[in-house]
């Protein structure tokens, strides 16, 4: 089976590295020069984990192609995926969907045989019906059908997410496009994942109402952190024991500096714009968006109090730039207002990220250390502020840290670590919701 994936992105490459793992050959189409030019040289563009190796063995056996001319790719494919950016659009909040409508006019007039024209990217409800109208009105003698397949990939474990899915939403509406569909993502429904067929416009919804959900879920433990440091309870113990309960379960129930990335921040947004504009307004997500908008900007304040109302001219160490551990994507990330307003207030920054570092320097102040590691970063200051839960800092042992340090202050954003065996080893400790 041939299908063409117009973007490069992440869920453009992810979902095309995956198709062809599958078994299906498969063209990717993208339009910027120098990421197209690393493409064909085996360099990922993005950071995830074992994509290199799964686009390798992609590219080896002869399925997984990459390229710029859109009339080749979708030359023979029975589905053409769209996955370009949605990015927030300035001013209103709404999705911008420029690349998603220029990318449907480029296939229309290029498109030959009969082809399912399929959103990957996160588009607002209705889109579909305006993706067949554009069609309509450029080829109306084409055959085509549209449909929507959004996805649902964590950064950091978006090849499991793709392979094994908890399920595989699909909104068409013509048997034809259904079996297109269906035979492509045979391979996950013989798992077996339960493939779900709808309408478009719930299909395009589901997207939005997912992740605004989890985004919900992630600002209610943040709350409930809160209230635990004000009455003296632990929120660890909070999270873990309502998540127990079967109805709530244990994902998404861990507190920190507030949610960012390329999904929770623009969809819930979305859907808020959504709602309102259909006139059946959500404050419940309006709230989530007020909510960790606020948390977001007064994490830097958290850190400012616990070093005694000022941090002009004391050394902190940045752990974690990225919005969370296992991705370079530093989108809405937490550390860029905590580093702004540190550095704003005169503290010496020393920062550090696995992966993050070449995207963080265009978004934060030209006036910090850049460190090569860890222990770097932590070299002789006042207190660690560990903003991100990448694997190597939970490696560091309280006795690495009070070795590196000159002060005993950690400030831990994540609850990576124990506050027991950090006290024990002569440090201050303050993590988030422990009373």
């Amino acid at each position: 089976m041939r299908i063409a994936m117009i973007g490069g992105g992440y869920v453009g490459l992810v979902s095309a590295a995956c198709f062809a793992a599958f078994g299906a050959e498969v063209a990717v189409v993208e339009a910027d020069p120098p990421k197209l030019a690393a493409l064909r040289a085996g360099r990922m563009p993005i950071y995830e984990p074992g994509l290199d190796e799964l686009i390798a063995k992609g590219t080896a056996d002869g399925l997984l192609s990459f390229g710029d001319d859109i009339a080749a790719a979708v030359q023979g494919a029975e589905a053409v995926f769209i996955a370009v950016g949605t990015p927030t659009r300035r001013g209103d909040g709404h999705a911008d969907l420029t690349y998603v409508y220029a990318a449907v006019q480029q296939i229309a007039q290029v498109l030959g045989d009969y082809a399912v024209i399929v959103t990957k990217s996160t588009v607002p409800v209705g889109t579909g019906r305006r993706i067949a109208a554009i069609v309509r009105e450029l080829r109306p003698e084409l055959a085509f059908d549209v449909a929507s397949n959004p996805e649902f990939l964590r950064e950091g474990s978006a090849i499991g997410d793709f392979m094994r899915p908890d399920r595989v939403v699909i909104g068409c509406e013509s048997e034809r496009a259904r079996d297109v569909l269906a035979r492509l993502y045979a391979p996950i429904e013989a798992l077996p994942a339960p493939v779900v067929f709808t309408g478009i416009e719930t299909a395009e919804l589901i997207k939005y109402a997912a992740n605004s959900f989890l985004a919900m879920k992630v600002t209610f433990i943040n709350e409930m952190a809160d209230l635990c440091e004000r009455l003296g309870a632990d929120v660890r113990e909070v999270a873990h024991s309502i998540g127990l309960d079967a109805r709530i379960g244990p994902r998404f129930l861990q507190p920190g500096p507030g949610f960012g990335g390329s999904c929770f921040p623009k969809d819930t947004l979305a859907l808020v714009r959504i709602a309102q504009e259909a006139a059946a307004p959500s404050r419940l997500i309006e709230a989530v968006v007020a909510v960790n908008d606020a948390r977001k900007a007064g994490m830097a304040g958290r850190i400012v109090t616990a070093l005694g109302g000022s941090v002009r001219g004391r050394k902190i160490a940045i752990l974690g730039l990225t919005y969370k551990a296992d991705t370079d994507d530093m989108r809405d990330s937490p550390a860029i207002p905590i580093v702004a307003r540190l550095a704003e207030d005169g503290a010496k920054l020393q920062v550090y990220d696995p992966e993050g570092m070449e995207q963080a320097r265009p978004l934060l102040p030209d006036n910090l250390a850049w460190c090569q590691n860890a222990r770097e970063a932590c070299a002789g200051v006042d207190a660690v502020v560990v903003v991100t839960e990448w694997q190597e800092f939970r490696d560091l042992s309280p006795a690495d840290l009070r070795s590196a340090m000159a002060g005993t202050l950690v400030i831990d954003l994540r609850n990576i670590y124990d506050p027991q065996a950090m006290r024990d080893a002569g440090l201050l400790y303050r993590g988030i919701g422990q009373g």
